[in-house]
């Protein structure tokens, strides 16, 4: 099983180390999990920190067998201020992962879809009123984040499916949430000026028999599309059965004269204040 650079109680402790530096700094948990620190505060994106997927799938015929180590138990990230879900399936929205983050963050903020509020409160067995319901469109500012939703295409573009432009000072990220390509996307995103591009590459394959995403290709492509200045693959090696090979992006982000990132589960990425 693939090994975390960083995780429990070391990760832990490069977060609270990294939070005196100034700048903007970003860790990869896995999947599609990234956390942001900023000024000293925390976003937590997308975090999918539990086995109940390969559990869950034990006995079927879609085994969803772990490839790599959790990073970190969710009960020990007990500084969280925003957490978002950018859509329904459990990678996005875990009930075993924002469970003990609640538990632990009493006066955490929770972004998600406003079409998924519903689902989100039955699922979580919290108040309607926790998720922060945004539109694609709209924003909400949990300081010192101003956090705007931006459509997804996961097979559909729909309500229940969203993006989110995280802006942090004068920085800005895009977390895509799980998305395919669709009309009229590079004109959505480009004018926000994307400094980090955090997108999904474990592609289209029916008969994975899940919504699919981003191809390697696609994801190298939309960064150069969009003019971002870095991108940051994810949504791989996870689950055997539904990942990619993160040498098949860089090699065609470096085709495309696109600069990238690639991270181990666990590692930190750090960003110069100010930004040139």
């Amino acid at each position: 099983m693939i090994q975390p650079l960083l995780k429990d109680a070391a990760l832990i402790a490069d977060i609270r180390a990294t939070g005196a530096r100034e700048g903007l700094h970003l860790w990869w948990l896995g999947q599609s999990g990234f956390l942001v620190q900023w000024q000293g505060r925390h976003l937590l994106l997308d975090p999918y920190l539990s086995d109940s997927l390969t559990r869950k799938y034990a006995a079927t015929d879609k085994p969803h067998v772990r490839m790599t180590e959790r990073a970190v138990d969710p009960s020990q990230l007990d500084f969280i201020d925003v957490v978002t879900s950018s859509h329904n399936h459990t990678d996005h929205l875990d009930a075993e992962t924002l469970g003990p983050l609640l538990r632990v963050n009493p006066r955490i903020r929770m972004i998600a879809p406003e079409a998924n509020r519903e689902f989100i409160a039955q699922r979580l067995g919290t108040d309607l009123a926790l998720p922060l319901g945004l539109s694609s469109g709209r924003f909400a500012f949990v300081d010192p984040f101003k956090i705007h939703a931006v459509p997804a295409a996961h097979e559909d573009v729909g309500p229940e499916y969203l993006g989110y432009v995280v802006k942090c000072g004068r920085w800005t990220i895009y977390h895509s949430g799980d998305t395919l390509l669709y009309e009229g996307m590079v004109e959505v995103l480009r004018p926000f000026q994307v400094d980090v591009a955090l997108l999904p590459i474990n592609g289209r394959e029916p008969s994975r028999r899940v919504a699919g995403n981003l191809s390697a290709r696609e994801a190298a492509q939309l960064g150069r599309d969009i003019g971002a200045r870095l991108v940051i693959p994810c949504h791989y090696e996870m689950f055997e059965f539904n990942t990619a090979d993160p040498a098949d992006f860089a090699e065609a982000a470096r085709s495309l004269g696109q600069p990238y990132r690639v991270l181990r589960c666990g590692e930190r990425w750090d960003a110069t204040s100010p930004k040139p």
